[in-house]
């Protein structure tokens, strides 16, 4: 099923050529949606952009393209409003067509990309010997949502995780670990995650203050890459336990992710030097073998190099991230490469995508794309803390949520006078704490700051996951009410739209397919948020205003559907989100 977007779309231009020839093949028709309902469903404005070349009123050229212009299998007769746009307003017929085509679908209309790539999505990427912290929740909740819509799209994703495992800091904590705590070098888990960060800190602290220890940590670093058996042992036990640690976040926000970390190209990092230096753009600077950079500036207003070997002949991460886009091109042959990470460092990806583009390694068809966003703040304003100053665990901060979760579950039972088992309440508490979490990140545009806020995410009034998910219970309870089998409503079973809420309905829930377009090519998943707010507010309105198991047939069997088919669309975009539906709440 084509979008009702793209057909119109294509049907403008068809008129363009009709109205003008062939010249005008690939002129956007500006097409968009109505922005008062009154006015149809659609506004195309392209008369008015055309006006200077054709030498013509705007309101002529939407006389002359109306003229050729046949719609009458989707649309009402054409309007020209105003100095010359031309609404559109969908045959009631066509929309109950499309809604009994789209029921019947298992994607709910929505088709696959027609040129489906393989595409990475580079996301969450926390640091060996830490805990994960609030700063990975918006890298780990975006990037998940992002690879969640495009496999929907019908992409090939490779899902990586950049963990930091590598560098001086392994050699900082196994000195420091030789001399105070020697078993967690040689023994399985011999210290549990948070011992192993006060020791990092103890170490990083030991590394700035004393010249010796930081020489020996060096070498430590030179034994590691040398491979070592001894270190490269002690390395691999600090992995895997930071590992087991993220796993369990991981498992609790249900992420899946390919760990391939920065030691994994470990082994190309001179390569990248070499293959620099033989396109002549690799130039010493004080020791140390850099690019130079157009647009970047140091303090003294001098080109900025980009350091790609240092002078004690060890690398930045922006050879390791060159090294990465080299493989993720060659080796895994990625036509499109999303990395999601903080907004504080657009600059090092642009710098560092400008290199590859200076070295020619990346091919025309290849897309590289920085996916940034804004700190989750507390309701201070200020970068969201702990009272004490630290920073935020993530681990702690979904266990609140679901803590709280819990509390509101408990209290809303006992108001009823409802009993539920303890199974029923733990579950319900952990879906719709951590959905919370997820979509109060997601729902903001990704780009801005937003603050953190128990409140207002469990709320079960506005834009917030409980709001959303309770209208997806409700229908349910339509279900268990009626004792209806939504999966069998009948053989001549129709969508019929009579009532103003209905229409609002069903044009919103025709939409989606533009909605996940949009996402598969902007990477904001907050239009996805907004889609499915607007369609459990429209939903309700409906609800309020449509009786629907005691109306009469035929108009009782079409609400029905049209109830499923909200509930179903409300559990795809919710899914896309990374967000469970519950039945009962």
């Amino acid at each position: 099923m084509n979008a009702t977007q793209e057909q119109l779309k294509l049907k403008l231009t068809q008129a363009l050529v009709a109205a003008f020839g062939t010249d005008y093949t690939n002129t956007d028709p500006i097409l968009v949606a109505a922005s008062n309902p009154k006015f149809g469903d659609y506004q195309a404005n392209v008369a008015l952009s055309l006006s200077k070349k054709l030498g013509k009123q705007p309101r002529i050229i939407a006389g002359e393209i109306v003229s050729k212009l046949d719609v009458s299998d989707i649309c009402e007769p054409p309007e020209i409003a105003g100095p010359g746009f031309i609404n559109l307003k969908l045959q009631t017929s066509y929309l109950e067509a499309q809604l009994n085509a789209t029921q019947v679908d298992a994607r709910l209309g929505i088709p696959t990309a027609t040129n489906p790539q393989k595409q990475i999505v580079d996301f969450s990427s926390p640091n060996i010997a830490k805990e994960m912290h609030v700063g990975h929740l918006r890298s780990t909740i975006i990037g998940d949502s992002i690879a969640r819509i495009l496999e929907f799209c019908g992409h090939d994703v490779l899902r990586l995780n950049h963990v930091g495992d590598w560098g001086t800091q392994f050699g900082m904590l196994i000195t420091y670990l030789r001399e105070v705590y020697p078993d967690a070098l040689t023994t399985a888990n011999a210290l549990d995650i948070g011992d192993l960060v006060n020791f990092y800190r103890k170490a990083k602290q030991r590394f700035d203050e004393d010249p010796i220890f930081q020489e020996t940590s060096r070498q430590e670093v030179v034994r590691l890459q040398a491979g070592a058996e001894d270190t490269l042992h002690a390395w691999k036990l600090l992995c895997e336990q930071s590992r087991q640690e993220f796993q369990i976040i991981y498992d609790l926000l249900n992420i899946k992710l390919i760990e391939r970390g920065e030691s994994f190209y470990n082994p190309l990092l001179p390569k990248v030097v070499k293959d620099l230096a033989a396109t002549g753009l690799l130039e010493s600077s004080q020791g140390a073998k850099c690019v130079f950079l157009d647009g970047f500036t140091n303090r003294e207003g001098g080109p900025l190099p980009l350091i790609i070997q240092k002078t004690d002949g060890g690398y930045n991460y922006a050879t390791t991230d060159l090294a990465a886009l080299g493989y993720r091109i060659q080796e895994d042959k990625a036509k499109r490469i999303v990395y999601v990470t903080d907004e504080g460092q657009s600059n090092h990806f642009a710098q560092f995508f400008q290199v590859a583009r200076k070295a020619n390694w990346i091919p025309d068809d290849v897309e590289l794309v920085h996916v940034p966003f804004g700190l989750v703040l507390g309701e201070d304003g200020k970068k969201f803390k702990t009272r004490s100053g630290d920073t935020v665990r993530l681990r702690d901060l979904l266990d609140e949520a679901i803590n709280r979760a819990r509390a509101d579950i408990e209290k809303r039972l006992q108001e009823d006078g409802r009993t539920e088992t303890e199974e029923f309440m733990q579950n319900v508490a952990e879906v719709v704490g951590i959905s919370a979490v997820k979509y109060a990140d997601l729902s903001q545009n990704r780009t801005s700051s937003y603050v953190f806020s128990y409140d207002k995410m469990l709320s079960l009034k506005g834009n917030t996951a409980p709001y959303l998910l309770y209208a997806y219970v409700r229908i349910q309870g339509i279900s268990r009410q009626g004792n209806i089998d939504f999966t069998n409503l009948g053989i001549n079973r129709q969508i019929l739209l009579r009532e103003d809420a209905e229409l609002t309905l069903a044009k919103h829930l025709l939409q989606l397919d533009e909605v996940i377009k949009e996402v598969e090519q902007d990477l904001l998943p907050n239009r996805l948020c907004d889609y499915l707010y607007q369609l459990s507010d429209k939903f309700n309105k409906f609800y309020e205003n449509c009786p629907v198991l005691k109306s009469e047939e035929p108009a009782r069997t079409s609400r029905l559907m049209l109830c499923d088919l909200t509930a179903k669309t409300l559990k795809l975009g919710l899914s896309l989100l990374g967000i469970k539906v519950l039945e009962r709440m």
